[in-house]
């Protein structure tokens, strides 16, 4: 049985309170469907490069993260090109950018 559903915008404004909440900056750089748009999490760590987590599910229906551009972080460059390319497939996606240099943003579910 899987988990059930937050819908994506009040899940991306918890998000951005969390930051606040932490004082890590964080900013919506595309809006998608208000109900139903798939997540990407732009982890940028600034000069060490960026991270993209894309929403999924695990096995059992649970959400969880994949690392949408592989293991390692990437440049920014490298980043928005996975974006623009994922916003073809899929125009009401969200994209949450969180500036986390230091590694203080907690990820609220497993990386699989």
């Amino acid at each position: 049985m899987s988990e059930p559903s937050l819908k994506a915008e009040i899940w991306i404004k918890a998000q951005i309170r969390i930051c606040d909440i932490n004082l890590i900056s964080a900013m919506v750089t595309h809006r998608g469907d208000s109900d139903a748009g798939t997540i990407l999490l732009k982890l940028n760590r600034l000069d060490a490069g960026v991270e993209i987590l894309c929403q999924t599910r695990d096995t059992e229906g649970n959400h969880a993260w994949m690392r949408g551009t592989g293991e390692g972080l990437v440049s920014e460059a490298e980043a928005e090109t996975y974006i623009a390319k994922q916003m073809l497939y899929d125009p009401d996606i969200w994209v949450l950018e969180i500036e986390d240099p230091k590694l203080q943003y907690v990820i609220d579910r497993k990386i699989i």
